[in-house]
């Protein structure tokens, strides 16, 4: 029984290596690469993202709803160079709360963010553009929840301008990813109190299957080599034993 144990030990590793792996991940971008960056992740975990430009004021799109009206409106980035604007209408989520810049995790500001509803259409990965983000009120900071899990940081901004990513001017692509499951709802919010801040433009939703996403802060998966290590000592113990 002792010879089998080299061999046992590599095969129950290389088997554990292979369960899924839950993942969390962010993008947070200009909004040309922020979406690349969402389109490349949902495409590489062999799925297929929706994309919903908010061009109407109607807060009860095709698959989810909007808790906030919808303003008609294009919001413009503060200083950016040449000038650009959202690619839709937006939400104004200007922060307010018991509690912001930067303290706690976030939750005392949920209230004033927006809840897109995907009852019947659960998804797990979700991205949209930012307006008038890093302008002021630092620490400011962006978040998302799904299902009201464990808020995700997507934004972290200490000083004025450090969030400028589109042409220089105030406007970030965010986008979380959680392929532990599915979700009803997801949430968006700031803590800069202070700040005017907006989100929208296009929406961008998918549903991943789970364990689907690329393992983060994890050792690399234990590759069969490590079965061939177990081979070799055992045949190292059966030659020990033969002498």
């Amino acid at each position: 029984m002792k010879l089998l144990k080299p061999l046992a030990v590599a095969v129950a590793m290389v088997a554990a290596s292979g369960a899924a792996n839950a993942t969390i991940s962010i993008v947070y971008n200009s909004f040309g690469a922020g979406l690349t960056n969402f389109n490349n992740t949902v495409a590489g975990a062999g799925a297929v993202a929706t994309h919903d430009v908010w061009n109407t004021t109607s807060t009860n799109r095709t698959n989810y709803t909007v808790s906030k009206s919808i303003n008609a409106s294009i919001y413009s980035l503060y200083d950016s160079a040449p000038n650009t604007s959202m690619s839709g209408y937006h939400v104004d989520i200007s922060p307010s709360g018991a509690i912001g810049h930067g303290n706690d995790d976030g939750s005392a500001s949920k209230a004033s963010g927006v809840t897109l509803d995907f009852t019947g259409n659960p998804i797990n990965s979700i991205g949209f553009e930012v307006g008038d983000w890093a302008t002021c009120c630092q620490v400011s900071n962006l978040y998302i929840s799904f299902d009201n899990n464990a808020p995700i940081r997507v934004g972290n901004s200490t000083t004025f301008g450090d969030g400028f990513l589109t042409n220089n001017g105030a406007g970030v692509f965010v986008a979380a990813f959680d392929d532990s499951a599915t979700f009803n709802k997801v949430t968006f919010w700031g803590d800069g109190f202070g700040e005017y801040l907006v989100m929208g433009g296009t929406i961008h939703y998918a549903s991943l299957r789970q364990g689907s996403l690329p393992p983060t802060g994890v050792p690399e998966p234990i590759s069969l080599a490590l079965v061939g290590v177990g081979l070799l000592g055992l045949a190292a113990t059966r030659r020990r034993k033969s002498v």
